[in-house]
């Protein structure tokens, strides 16, 4: 018994819909944005201190009210936000070190029961090396900091 195979090739629309090849990419939409990006750049030193300032509050908040499911999330997030505008404020440690955090705050049911210290040590090496102005790893205390941060987050959630 022969049963012939037919290969059915459908259309790729795809290539349609984006604009062709890579033609499609806007270079003087880039280029303006790109140019909108540094012309803010002076303000991101301001914009990160105000992300800090949040974060300081986030640590009170735990500290008066203790450490619980609502004051947990609250740190997530400005966790979470830092780890997003870290890198884009030209502190791509910063992303780093809150990346560290919010892995230790992934979990929504277990963030209440995260170790205070590991929070504060977080906390206080963003805080010190955006005072010090360490912005990457590639200094040896920046990187011995988010190394030695990770390290434990490993440890802790095993």
């Amino acid at each position: 018994m022969s049963n012939p195979a037919q290969v059915i090739r459908p259309p790729n629309t795809l290539r349609l819909k984006v604009g062709g090849g890579f033609g499609g990419i806007d270079a003087n939409a880039i280029a303006k944005a790109e140019a909108a990006l540094k012309a803010m750049s002076s303000q991101f030193g301001q914009w990160l201190q105000d992300e800090i300032t949040k974060l300081d509050a986030a640590q009170a908040a735990i500290r008066a009210k203790g450490l619980n499911a609502e004051t947990a999330e609250e740190l997530y997030f400005r966790a979470h936000d830092l780890k997003g505008l870290g890198s884009t404020y030209q502190y791509p440690l910063v992303t780093r070190l809150a990346g560290s955090l919010c892995k230790l705050l992934d979990e929504p049911g277990k963030r209440a029961e995260a170790p205070q210290a590991l929070l504060d040590a977080h906390i206080d090496a963003i805080r010190a090396v955006v005072r010090d102005e360490i912005q990457t790893d590639d200094h040896p205390t920046g990187r011995i900091l988010a190394e030695t941060l990770e390290a434990k987050v490993s440890a802790y959630r095993g």
